[in-house]
């Protein structure tokens, strides 16, 4: 059996409304609950094909479910339809505001409604695409006070990196951070680029949570487990961010994913007036090249690379 009920609703100014709505699969039995939720960044558009292909798939086969899956494909459904990041008309980013405020703003009040709607849940998984500058392997980004209890998660979901932070900016406000504070387990995934489906790795991630809800004992059915990525994990001090040196156009055959040595050319930045090269990219470590820049032109400064030591 399926559902689809509303978990916000929010008056908008010309006679309209802002709705925020799940979609529940019930299993034959009941059991644990597990929630997929993506869309909080309106420009990041990878879990609407995971929210898809899940629904499509567990909808024809719930008779191999137990428990329930609950799938949130939008968060902030103003931001993806006008294809903007954060909340259109507030100049918020939405996952700076949580875990909300039933007496606050919009935008606020609808945060507090999310938190309190996914409270509970034995497991969420929050779904991140990168932005339009950056190119992400599918990942679960895990902060160090959780990593114990999140880790074995993060290992069932066919990702290929899992990163152990000791910060992020504003954590306190993320919804993964809310949740976890009041009990409700939430792994953060993050994989892709900005503004883009790729079927891929979008794949690669529903067969990961399907694998996943095996391993919970709420899944019957087969799973691609012959596929499944043995995820690097990646704890402390671990990761080199590599900049740019020079402002221009960021040229790269480098593919993220990949291996790369210790003062092997990432890219080059070059002048597209003079014809020279500006920059050439070295890397400072042998490692796991897992982001790479994906938008062209850069400053100086900008993020060209992440790479985990090995």
């Amino acid at each position: 059996m399926t559902k689809t009920t509303i978990v916000a609703s929010a008056a908008l100014p010309v006679d309209e409304r802002l709705l925020i709505r799940k979609k529940t699969i019930y299993g034959r039995q009941k059991g644990k609950r597990v929630c997929i939720v993506t869309g909080t960044h309106g420009d990041e558009l990878e879990g609407q094909y995971v929210c898809y292909r899940l629904a499509q798939l567990l909808s024809r086969q719930s008779d191999l479910l137990d428990g329930q899956v609950e799938i949130y494909p939008s968060l902030n459904p103003l931001g993806t339809d006008s294809i903007m990041r954060g909340i259109p008309g507030f100049d918020l980013d939405m996952n700076r505001i949580f875990p909300g405020d039933p007496d606050g703003t919009m935008a606020e009040s609808t945060a507090y409604s999310i938190i309190q709607d996914l409270r509970g849940a034995d497991l969420v998984i929050d779904i991140h695409s990168s932005n339009i500058f950056l190119r992400e392997v599918p990942q679960a980004r895990i902060h160090i006070d959780t990593a114990n209890q999140l880790i074995p998660f993060a290992q069932m979901l066919n990702v290929d990196f899992i990163w152990v932070h000791e910060a992020a900016t504003v954590l306190e406000s993320t919804l993964a951070h809310s949740l976890n504070s009041i009990g409700t387990h939430c792994v953060v995934v993050e994989m892709g680029v900005g503004m883009r489906i790729n079927h891929s790795l979008g794949n690669q991630l529903v067969d990961g949570i399907f694998n996943l809800l095996k391993q919970m004992g709420m899944w019957r059915g087969e799973t691609n487990t012959s596929m499944l990525h043995r995820p690097i994990v990646s704890i402390g001090n671990e990761v080199e961010f590599v900049n740019a040196a020079a402002s221009g156009v960021f040229l790269t055959e480098n593919k993220n994913g990949t291996i790369i040595d210790e003062g092997e050319e990432i890219g080059c930045i070059v002048s597209s007036l003079t014809g020279e090269v500006l920059h050439r990219i070295l890397s400072p470590i042998h490692g796991y090249l897992f982001t790479i820049r994906a938008y062209p032109i850069v400053y100086e400064g900008s993020l060209i690379a992440r790479i985990h030591r090995l």
